[in-house]
Parts: structure tokens; sequence; C-alpha cells
């Protein structure tokens, strides 16, 4: 891959953990990063649909963070996969220190009192927690014979296939999906056949 450059999220993936993955990804022999600065991952989070409201500035060394996280859940997944343990000091370090803070509010509806979950303030790990717990609940929960790469000979993204047969290709039909099938019949029909098997 050449020179890594900013990218456009793509959020394909069914499950926030492997969007967060897939925010450092090639497509087309193209290296690209969503996480190129503090803002860039505020950006990211905001489309993600999870930026606080009100968060206004970037804490300082939220992307240098971020870029940990990921890259320590790539290896936490790989190790998983193989049945091996890994270190998860990142993951850790922004569960514990990211943790939403639980409180009694009064709910005046109800003329009772709620408990609530509130955040921390704008820390670089109180804003990347819900992604860690996301993390966390993919490695410990989730099945991960469908945690799946993307087909396609030159795309990097990660999906959960959670189609009924489980048998997804692609990252997106959109996109891998229909370039790849396209690929496929101007394969074919340069041999003659113009069908598979042909």
């Amino acid at each position: 891959m050449g020179d890594v450059s900013a990218g456009e999220p793509y959020f394909i993936a069914g499950h926030l953990g492997l969007d967060f993955l897939n925010t450092a990804y090639g497509v087309g022999g193209e290296a690209r990063d969503c996480l190129v600065d503090d803002r860039s991952v505020l950006a990211w989070l905001e489309r993600a649909g999870e930026l606080p409201a009100r968060t206004t500035a970037a804490p300082r060394g939220i992307a240098r963070l971020a870029r940990s996280l990921r890259s320590e859940a790539r290896d936490l997944l790989a190790a998983v996969r193989a049945g091996s343990p890994a270190e998860a000091d990142v993951l850790n370090q922004v569960l514990q220190a990211g943790q939403p803070v639980s409180r009694m509010e009064w709910d005046a509806a109800s003329a009772r009192y709620a408990r609530v979950e509130v955040r921390r303030a704008a820390t670089a790990a109180s804003l990347l927690y819900p992604i860690a717990a996301s993390i966390a609940d993919l490695l410990a929960e989730a099945d991960l014979q469908h945690v799946r790469a993307c087909e396609a000979h030159d795309c990097t993204l990660l999906f959960q296939d959670t189609t009924r047969s489980h048998r997804r290709r692609w990252c997106s039909m959109a996109a891998c999906g229909n370039r790849m099938k396209a690929a496929a019949f101007r394969a074919r029909s340069r041999d003659g056949s113009g069908r598979p098997g042909g």
C-alpha cells in the first residue's frame, strides 16, 4: 500500500467495534485512515452516533489513544481466533478510565428515583468507552466465525455476517460485490464462455 491518507468512514460492519476497526482500511491498494488527528476522531464518533451532546473540543491525545485501541483490538481478535491470549492493556485502560458513573436522580414523572449512568468528563477514555465496550462484547460474546473479511482481493474491511444463511461475501454489495462480480463476468467473457464453468 502507498502512503496513508484521510479516508471516509464506512459503517457497513453491522457492529460498532468492527466499524471502528474499519477506520483503517485499504481498497484498491491505497491506505486510508479515518483517525488521522484528534478532530477526526470526534467526527467519526459523531457519525457513529457515539459523541455526547455538547462535546465541542477534542481531548488532547484522543487520536493516539484511538489508534492504539484499534491496533490492540485487531491483535486481540486475531488472538481469540487462534485460541491464544494477548495483552489487552489499552482496552482495559479505556474500559476502566472511561466507565460511566452510576448515580440516582429524581424522576418527577414517576415520582421515584431512577438509576442513571452518566459519562465522566469529556476525557479521551470516556469518549472512547462505548467503542471499547463494544470491542469487549465482540471478543467475549460474539460468534467470531461470523466475523469476516471482505472477499474482494483488494479490500480489507471486516463485517459481521448476520444473514440467515451466513453466506455474505462482501463488505458491501454496492461497492465490492458489484465490482468483483463485474470483474468475474469480464474474465469469463474473455475466456469465451460468458458463464461460470463453461
